[in-house]
């Protein structure tokens, strides 16, 4: 018996919100701005995507493209008025310039957010040693922290790092230290990418410019959405 997989669509507003949902999305990660490849939203836009739809949001922290933190102070600000307007879920992640997890910055985030449950975003895909920020960021890590790893294996995309991924979802399932939080496969993901990801075990997947046959200019596409959710609700293959 397969346990349904999770989809997660990135959503810019409540438009996207309900296209998403009615095709199917389990959560939706929260973000402005995708011309800096993803930034806080708004506490209105958050509040008036809440109202729209019925499924888990999780709120991107980050204040410009890149990987840096910048004003820690001023993040932190903003995820304490999204809490107050009722974000319980949020994503985040900064690297050193030497491509180490900037642990100050994420702990104070992690601080702030105390209580929420979190993905650390594709930063790991920049890291200099995923295996190493993994452990640095165990002690974060817990049912109500640190749950999610929201990753490509690589960082030219999913088709580069399969490979990666397959062998760290390995050591989830062997409960190896570091690995305990749940692997949300995005960035490059394609339809064709499913068959292999899913027989390995790996059951999270993390959809945007897929879910948007118009492009970023353009919606959500609750249809592009519903052929997602068919493939991820198909059996899934035997390993050979």
């Amino acid at each position: 018996m397969n346990q349904r997989a999770l989809l997660e669509v990135i959503a810019l507003g409540p438009e996207d919100a309900v296209a998403a949902q009615a095709g199917g999305a389990d959560r939706l990660e929260l973000v402005a701005d995708m011309a800096a490849d993803g930034l806080t939203p708004s506490r209105t836009t958050f509040a008036a995507i809440r109202a729209a739809v019925d499924i888990p949001l999780r709120v991107m922290l980050r204040a410009a493209d890149g990987f840096a933190a910048g004003d820690v102070d001023a993040l932190c600000a903003q995820a304490m008025a999204l809490r107050a307007e009722g974000a319980e879920e949020f994503v985040l992640g900064f690297l050193t310039p030497d491509g180490r997890p900037d642990l100050a910055a994420v702990r104070a985030l992690a601080g702030a957010i105390d209580g929420c449950r979190w993905t650390f975003h594709r930063a790991v895909d920049r890291a200099a040693d995923r295996d190493a920020l993994r452990r640095e960021l165990a002690g974060l890590a817990g049912p109500s922290g640190l749950d999610t790893y929201l990753t490509a294996g690589a960082a030219e995309g999913v088709g580069a790092g399969l490979a990666t991924l397959i062998a760290e979802q390995a050591r989830t399932a062997a409960d190896d230290p570091g690995y305990a939080p749940r692997i949300l496969v995005g960035g490059g993901l394609r339809l064709g990418h499913l068959s292999e990801l899913r027989a390995a075990g790996l059951d999270a997947f993390h959809i945007g410019g897929a879910a948007r046959p118009g492009g970023w200019s353009g919606p959500v596409d609750a249809g592009a959405v519903r052929e997602w959710r068919a493939a991820l609700d198909a059996p899934v293959a035997s390993p050979v």
